[in-house]
């Protein structure tokens, strides 16, 4: 009996068209705005948890430096994705008109904008900053809406003493009381400020959203370009997105674990109550619990650009259709937060 054997090179090919092939898949770099800290534990469990994977999609997180820090990066097609403040956003967009960025989905549906006071200073409602001195850095997001607040509240700003502030001095000043309340992120100020030997109980803490401005918080913003052209992985992105903030809710203390495996020097305590406040007051919302995360109302967005136009004289016509679109959003109910 002959036997014919079949050389080693068509053995090979033979074997590797009967292998699984592997799917390629699509790179996209996400541009945080910020550090590695609690409220961007949903991205990092999304990647843990195979939620971009699932989708096709190969994702490496990038910190930034600020809110504004995204914008630039993907409109000029650095990042086809990040994070970024929304009203930062209006403004860039109307800077540059032709810049191919825009808004897809709101993570933060309230934005961390807030006034915090000392109680034992006398400020726990916004009418007690009048004749009282309020701390403010000058590149502070919050203190560019405070205008706003002031307005939506009635207060007499020349009534309250600003004190310009740096970022470094800002709590620390609330904290030896040389200042009875400052502006800031509600999460960082506040938990910095009880840091200092801060009776949590004497902190108050005052979201602007609460008191009258309409904004959305920071947003996940795409570069049109991209989009245009990966459409279905931009919808990918956004959907494994809803299902890392779903795993983030149902168990915070491992998203902040996610964290510190790229984070080594976090301090896992400090970041689980930063994340849970981001939870409670930014993210997971009465309106995203009604209507699912990610998208926007019609009538607060214009509420909010009119209050926007207080503080900020507005180059072109203003369209809210280009600084938002949720044509990207899933249609599947996996935005659905109950």
């Amino acid at each position: 009996m002959t036997r014919h054997l079949i050389p080693a090179s068509l053995m090979g090919a033979a074997l590797l068209a009967l292998a699984p092939q592997a799917t390629a898949q699509t790179a996209m770099p996400f541009a945080l705005d910020w550090r590695f800290e609690g409220p961007s534990a949903p991205y990092f469990l999304a990647i843990d948890n195979g939620h971009f994977a699932a989708e096709g999609l190969s994702v490496e997180i990038t910190p930034g430096q600020g809110s504004l820090d995204a914008i630039p990066k993907v409109a000029t097609g650095a990042f086809p994705i990040g994070f970024a403040d929304f009203s930062s956003l209006v403004r860039f967009i109307d800077q540059n008109p032709d810049a191919p960025v825009t808004g897809v989905m709101v993570i933060y549906d309230k934005p961390a904008f807030a006034v915090v006071g000392r109680r034992s200073q006398g400020v726990e409602t916004p009418a007690d900053l009048e004749g009282r001195r309020l701390g403010a850095p000058p590149p502070d997001g919050a203190w560019a809406q405070f205008p706003i607040f002031a307005a939506a509240q009635g207060l007499d700003i020349e009534a309250i003493t600003v004190e310009p502030v740096g970022f470094p001095t800002r709590e620390p000043m609330l904290a030896a009381g040389e200042v009875d309340a400052v502006t800031g992120f509600s999460f960082t100020s506040f938990l910095n400020t009880v840091r200092l030997g801060i009776d949590p109980d004497d902190v108050s803490v005052m979201l602007m959203a609460d008191y009258g401005v309409a904004h959305y918080g920071n947003v996940i913003i795409v570069n049109t370009d991209f989009a245009e052209a990966n459409p279905e992985a931009v919808t990918g992105f956004l959907r494994a997105v809803a299902h890392g903030v779903r795993d983030t809710v149902a168990d915070p203390e491992a998203g902040v674990a996610a964290i510190a495996a790229r984070n080594p020097a976090l301090d896992p305590d400090l970041e689980l109550e930063r994340l849970q406040i981001a939870l409670r007051d930014n993210i997971m919302t009465d309106w995203v619990m009604a209507n699912g995360l990610g998208g926007i109302d019609a009538e607060r967005m214009a509420l909010s650009l009119e209050q926007i136009a207080m503080v900020y004289d507005f180059q072109n016509e203003v369209d809210a259709a280009r600084f938002f679109t949720d044509a990207f959003l899933p249609e599947d109910g996996s935005l659905t937060m109950e």
